[in-house]
């Protein structure tokens, strides 16, 4: 039951920001502020004529029991979760495709993944990974007391005289008794200098990288390989205008293509000049030029969808983890958490796992609060 009166801000409206509020959604009333004009994050699924695009994130780790837990409290049918259809994935040396060993090609790419994930494939929803966000606004959405703010962007968190208050874009101020921040971390650097000082500008220099995918639809007739695999991933000597993966999304995961079609998602490593001056076209030629080289395909696709992510993918060391925690210590006067790939671990599970243990420090916080 929410305590009465009770605020609890989120700022920050991707995957952890909307687990975190569905998990405190009874607690008080909730109002999660997104700067973007929609939720989800790095999760965007595009369903068009038959197919299940992700433009973000493909799927969660298949040893993950967050995820399949909270599908299940949010309604979401056991067979909705789906397993890798072939845990087969091929290497490209310039010269030819080849099967790799298990794990070999997460480890090549340099993955943050644990090594008991290496080998074991991801898991994912049967209508993409979108549904997992549907599911959480439509929660949130029907909770009285929750409310979901899109293109609302927060420039700072205060002390107020009762509780904080977080400082919008436009001069309006929202007030709450304890605050959740689940965003990029160094959005959260400049939100959070004026209450933490150092610990929180230290933030400023989390290092980051960028990715640009391009999905290709084909008929399955103008591909020759037979997609008996996952995908390929492209030595680092032979990697050319930033191509360093291809996933056979249809052969990956079933139902992501309509029968007689198949899809190809390409990964990029972009430099922030080709970040800065290429277009969608410029992309999908890139994609096309590096699918002709390591399958021969030559035909022009059916479709194409050009998803960039700047700055998106943190990159986790001793050092931001130094960080993170002395920010978290710093926070420890008030009745704020963080949550979310920037602070905890990156990928989706870690994602989830951190708003999950968010939720109840959040709550104790809300119930001791004594600004």
């Amino acid at each position: 039951m929410a305590k009465e009166g009770a605020r609890i801000a989120v700022v920050g409206g991707g995957l952890a920001g909307l687990v975190a509020a569905f998990r405190l959604r009874h607690d008080a009333a909730i109002e999660v502020l997104e700067a973007g004009d929609r939720f989800g994050g790095q999760i965007d699924t595009l369903l068009a004529d038959g197919f299940v695009v992700e433009r973000g994130a493909e799927g969660f780790v298949a040893r993950s029991s967050a995820l399949p837990l909270l599908a299940e409290d949010l309604g979401l049918a056991a067979d909705e979760l789906i397993d890798q259809a072939t845990l087969r994935s091929y290497g490209y040396d310039a010269v030819q495709l080849s099967a790799l060993e298990p794990g070999e090609a997460a480890r090549f790419l340099g993955f943050q993944v644990a090594r008991e994930d290496l080998g074991r494939g991801i898991r994912s929803l049967r209508h993409g990974m979108g549904s997992l966000i549907t599911a959480l606004e439509q929660a949130l959405r029907g909770q009285p007391g929750a409310t979901l703010r899109a293109a609302t962007q927060v420039r700072a968190v205060e002390r107020a005289e009762r509780g904080l208050q977080l400082v919008l874009a436009d001069g309006t101020a929202v007030r709450a008794d304890a605050v959740l921040i689940a965003t990029p971390a160094v959005v959260a650097a400049e939100l959070l200098a004026g209450l933490a000082g150092e610990p929180a500008r230290a933030l400023r220099s989390a290092i980051t990288s960028s990715s640009v995918t391009v999905e290709l639809a084909y008929p399955s007739a103008a591909v020759s390989h037979p997609l008996d695999g996952s995908g390929f991933v492209v030595a680092l000597a032979a990697q050319q205008e930033g191509l360093r993966a291809c996933t056979w999304s249809s052969s990956k995961f079933e139902g992501r293509a309509p029968v007689g079609k198949v899809a190809l998602r390409a990964f990029f490593r972009p430099s922030p000049e080709d970040l800065a001056q290429l277009d969608d076209a410029a992309w999908v030629e890139r994609a096309r030029r590096g699918l002709a080289r390591a399958m021969g395909l030559q035909e022009p696709p059916l479709h194409a969808w050009v998803s960039r992510w700047r700055d998106a993918l943190p990159v986790f060391d001793d050092a931001h983890r130094a960080r993170v925690e002395a920010l978290e210590q710093a926070l420890r006067p008030w009745p704020i958490a963080l949550a979310g790939s920037a602070f905890h671990g990156s990928g989706i599970d870690a994602a989830v796992q951190s708003a999950e243990r968010a939720a109840p420090s959040l709550r104790a916080m809300l119930a001791e609060a004594t600004l």
